[in-house]
């Protein structure tokens, strides 16, 4: 969404639901407050080498979950799931061995391509063996969006062959300044959603293009995850899913007859069709697979309303990280994620044992999801099979990379514009003294990177709270040594998904229990309220039922 769109947005929500948000905001300081020992503790504990980083399907996986559960029962949290603490999730993993092989043919040349160097890439069928022979296609953006009026297959059947595509989605022009949301990505620039749509069009696989501008993290992000185990939810997936360097890119569309950035810039323009690279892939994926149960981890506070305690609203952080991989021959190898989601997983902890003492009208639900790391697939699962009514879900409220640098005078609410949690969301802010950030579009497609949005294409209202550290741009106004904090908040950005998240015992956390108790305050004024939060008139995710 553009930023001038943003801004007519929230003019129009703070009109439509001023009289809904002041009775909010008197309702909203009634939160308990959230301490910040047990925040710390938790942290602590969680982003240490013990839990060795928290993997899915690990051991360190099994001891967060144990950790979770105990810490919910001691506090006071009701058990959700069947008279227990945990949600079985299904998985299905998949390692890329070492003994795997992929090269690329093209003008008569065979051009070999190394792992971790060239290409990363994973199956997602569940076999253990799986051979792919199959010509190239470039696909531009690879998206099928009726909505956009945008078919990037047009005339075109690619079953059976590989899709090489771009991330990122068609940017504005002059004549569209708002297409595909102007500046800001949407969902059909994500990863996730190329992956998906190349299974929908029945293509034996995809290898989408890296650059740092287009994905908004470096090459070593989607290196590091899949020289990890890939999980996903059992189903059918792609024989062939990975992505693969600009300059490996650059070779094989050269090596095949064509220029790169021509067919990139044919790609801007409506009605472009798919161009065959004359080229082909063959590769002979070796892979490690088991099938796994993972847990989310869940508890209550019942509302105390007998007419409203049936509606919930939900809080979630994602317990997992990268876990450990003990194989990479460097001396550190436990990707122990303190900001990414260890300060959420904590901080859902210390508001929980803050809500214990003083509930709500409706029901407060804490919610951990599992395998965010792997495609927010354990929240995928739960709005799958839901453990509350989706239908008397109030609001999803989601956190996720938490604010380690110290207090600020504003707050990060992306992505709360689409519904009447934006207004809620000022209130709110403006009874702590704090004031909302402002607007900037949304170039990485943050509200489609979290827990929360699986919540969204359910129809549940959702974002995540506090953004910035994702940002990296200094969104925060910090109360003290504004350029200082704002440097430590950018500095986060060389450490996301590398070994060196770790926790700092020096850490000034005192921005982090704000941020906790501003979603605290924010959950309790929806669960105080009259009547459920509602989407924006014409959002996309306010269509789906409920």
């Amino acid at each position: 969404m553009s930023v001038s769109l943003f801004r007519t947005c929230r003019a129009r929500c703070a009109a439509a639901f001023l009289l809904g948000a002041a009775s909010a905001a008197a309702l909203a300081q009634s939160a308990p407050p959230v301490a910040e020992a047990p925040l710390r503790a938790h942290l602590s504990f969680l982003a240490d080498d013990l839990l060795e980083g928290r993997g899915t399907g690990q051991r360190g996986g099994e001891l967060t979950v144990r950790y979770l559960e105990t810490q919910a029962a001691v506090l006071g949290l009701r058990p959700l799931a069947g008279g227990g603490y945990r949600q079985k999730v299904e998985l299905v993993g998949e390692k890329t061995l070492p003994e795997s092989r992929l090269a690329f043919t093209a003008g008569g040349r065979t051009l070999p391509a190394t792992f971790g160097q060239d290409v990363v890439y994973a199956n997602a069928n569940g076999a253990a063996v799986t051979h792919v022979a199959a010509p190239l296609v470039f696909v531009g953006y690879g998206i099928d969006a009726p909505d956009e009026r945008w078919n990037d297959f047009l005339g075109t059947d690619v079953k059976g062959k590989v899709l090489v595509a771009m991330v990122n989605d068609p940017q504005p022009t002059s004549a569209e300044p708002d297409r595909f949301g102007g500046k800001s990505l949407t969902w059909y620039g994500r990863w996730i959603y190329k992956f998906e749509e190349a299974v929908r069009q029945g293509a034996a696989g995809i290898l989408l293009i890296h650059t740092t501008a287009s994905a908004s993290y470096p090459w070593s992000v989607p290196m590091n995850s899949f020289s990890h185990e890939q999980f996903h939810l059992a189903g059918k997936g792609n024989a062939l899913q990975g992505w693969i360097s600009e300059d490996m890119a650059r070779t094989l569309f050269a090596a095949s007859g064509h220029d790169l950035d021509k067919l990139r810039a044919a790609a801007e323009v409506r009605g472009f069709r798919p161009v065959p690279l004359d080229a082909a892939v063959t590769a002979d994926v070796q892979s490690l697979v088991r099938t796994i149960a993972e847990y989310n981890v869940a508890g209550i506070v019942p509302g105390t309303d007998p007419k409203l305690r049936d509606e919930a609203v939900i809080y979630s952080a994602h317990w997992d990280h990268l876990g450990i991989a003990p194989d990479n021959g460097k001396p550190d190898h436990i990707w122990n994620g303190a900001v990414d989601n260890g300060s959420g997983t904590a901080a859902l902890l210390a508001m929980a044992q803050a809500a214990v003492k003083h509930p709500a009208r409706r029901t407060q639900i804490f919610l951990w999801p599992c395998a965010e790391e792997q495609g927010l697939l354990g929240s995928l699962a739960y709005v799958n099979h839901p453990l509350w009514p989706l239908a008397k879900t109030a609001a999803d409220l989601n956190l996720d990379s938490m604010n380690f640098v110290g207090r600020t005078r504003d707050i990060g609410v992306a992505g709360a514009e689409r519904s009447s949690l934006y207004a809620t969301s000022q209130q709110v802010a403006r009874a702590m003294g704090l004031h909302l950030a402002a607007p900037v579009p949304d170039l990485g497609g943050a509200y489609f990177r979290a827990d929360h949005f699986s919540f969204a294409k359910a129809g549940v209202p959702a974002f995540n709270v506090g953004s910035a550290v994702f940002s990296g741009d200094g969104e925060f106004e910090f109360e003290h040594d504004q350029a200082a904090q704002a440097a430590k908040m950018r500095a986060f950005t060389r450490d996301y998904h590398q070994v060196s998240d770790q926790y700092d015992p020096a850490w000034d956390l005192s921005g982090m229990v704000q941020q906790a108790q501003f979603t605290l305050n924010l959950g309790y004024a929806v669960a105080n309220a009259p009547a459920l939060p509602t989407w924006r008139a014409g959002e996309a995710y306010g269509k789906v039922k409920r």
